[in-house]
């Protein structure tokens, strides 16, 4: 089915892939330009001393998703890609000698939490995972699979009748202060608040409403044998099929407009492409400041930096651990959390003592390797990535400052060394231009933080937005859904669908 509608995608991450998906299979002409060697975005690879690691996202959560995309496309996620399903969400260390495991098994983690703080904290345990169940079941549908919500919209969505469930969503108290309600054991609120790192942001800031990430992991983490590169591979293969066009190594120069509406874009070449939507799967601050012309500048709200998330600094390494359990998602803690999140945000620095976390990507299930093994290792930033210089003694100072936090929860890493990739704040904005190096947007803090992301429609007629700094936000599944939201838009502004 053909519509003689041409829609022009900007950028294969996982915003632009679903929105390229559902635009082929409705009979659009889809083109997808990517500056980039390959499909992916932020699910990228490096090759280091042969191997390619993970460089970006790790966790495969919220199946629901996926499975909708590729079966609405004509295909079934499981025959199109290989998944493992994770007994253990992740394995955590303490400077203070402590460890605790997360299971997807919620008695078997509540046993291990009684023994590690006590059975208070067990039952705590327990009505945190019912709690974020119910938050996550109440804006499933009516936020995260919707068009940009209002306040006023999403009470509507959610229904009188079950008003009592926005009440549970505690926006106007932090998730860091709520956890004091199940928890006495200050690092089992340090555990859970690291949630809201997710979607990059402070558990000191962020509403209470974000525990529902909890259970976003509670209900299953997968493993792809070939990395979450896979996962980019496997929609660009399912849009292909469907027509979709996909062009590499190609990069935009600006989107054109024609009488006030979007026409097309145009290249670093020369060459104009018409087309009748265009999808922006970028930072969308990069548009408002002019990295894709004037013309389109005014199209969606410029981001202040001081709201931006989190940025990183990783390393993606080969390195003999064998003698220490890692498990394949792996955290590393030290004692005073509201520090690390206070030196980023508030005085724009890198935390002397940083949470750490390493994927260990070949301990799949009970798989150990005999010898070095892929790692990738990252700590918190701040995105200040197009104001500050990342010099070389800055990624010598973070290596420096990770290497004393794993070394005592006894692992010993050199992250400084030849065969250790760096990436910084200031790399990451050259990836993902308009950014700073923020890798989730801008920050979910304060209580109506989930309504101030731009919508999938701009001001600027048959121009749209997907990608992680939209709504309904930062990370693989959210992004796809934002692409999915796009593309839905768009068809219907083409009169079609």
């Amino acid at each position: 089915m053909s519509t003689n509608k041409h829609a022009i995608v900007i950028g294969a991450g996982a915003g632009g892939l679903a929105a390229a998906s559902d635009l082929a299979r409705a009979g659009i002409d889809v083109t997808v330009l990517e500056r980039a060697s390959r499909a992916g975005g932020k699910m990228r690879q490096i090759e280091v001393a042969g191997h390619r690691i993970d460089a970006g996202p790790t966790v495969f959560t919220m199946r629901w998703v996926f499975e909708s995309l590729f079966r609405d496309a004509g295909f079934e996620l499981d025959e199109t890609l290989p998944l493992q399903k994770a007994d253990t969400l992740a394995r955590h260390w303490w400077t203070t000698g402590a460890q605790l495991d997360l299971h997807v098994d919620i008695e078997e983690t509540a046993r291990g939490i009684e023994a590690f703080a006590g059975s208070a904290d067990a039952e705590g345990y327990k009505r945190l995972c019912a709690d974020s169940a119910a938050i996550f079941d109440t804006l499933r549908d009516t936020f995260m699979a919707a068009p940009r919500p209002s306040p006023i919209s999403l009470a509507r969505r959610v229904g009188l009748t079950r008003i009592h469930e926005l009440i549970k969503l505690r926006p106007h108290k932090t998730l860091w202060n709520s956890l004091e309600g199940y928890f006495q054991d200050p690092r089992l609120r340090q555990l859970f608040g690291r949630y809201a790192t997710y979607v990059g942001s402070s558990p000191l800031l962020t509403p209470a409403t974000l525990m529902l990430i909890t259970h976003a992991e509670q209900t299953g983490v997968w493993v792809l044998p070939y990395g979450m590169s896979s996962l980019a591979s496997a929609v660009q293969g399912v849009a292909e099929h469907n027509g979709a066009s996909f062009h590499f190594d190609t990069e935009v120069a600006g989107i054109t407009t024609h009488l006030g509406r979007t026409s097309g874009v145009k290249l670093t070449t020369g060459e104009h492409l018409p087309a009748d939507a265009v999808i922006f799967n970028g930072d969308q601050n990069a548009l408002a400041c002019g990295v894709l012309g004037d013309d389109v500048a005014d199209a969606t709200r410029k981001s202040h930096p001081d709201r931006r998330g989190l940025s990183a600094v990783t390393w993606c390494l080969m390195a003999d651990t064998r003698d220490f359990p890692l498990n394949y998602h792996n955290v590393f803690f030290d004692q005073n959390y509201p520090e690390e999140f206070n030196a980023i945000f508030s005085r724009q620095c890198l935390p002397v003592r940083p949470t750490v976390y390493i994927c260990a990507q070949d301990r799949l299930g009970d798989q150990q390797p005999n010898g070095p093994e892929r790692l990738l290792v990252l700590i918190n930033a701040p995105a200040n990535g197009d104001s500050k210089d990342w010099r070389e003694e800055d990624i010598r100072l973070a290596a420096s400052n990770a290497e004393h936090v794993l070394s005592a929860c006894g692992l010993t890493l050199d992250l400084s060394g030849r065969d250790a990739h760096a990436c910084h704040p200031s790399e990451f904005n050259k990836l993902f231009p308009g950014s700073g190096g923020s890798l989730y947007g801008r920050a979910s803090h304060g209580a109506l933080s989930s309504f101030t992301r731009p919508a999938t429609r701009t001001k600027r007629p048959g121009l749209y937005l997907a990608g992680g700094s939209v709504h309904p936000g930062p990370g693989v599944p959210m992004a796809t859904l934002s692409g999915r939201l796009a593309a839905h838009v768009a068809l219907q502004d083409m009169g079609i669908g």
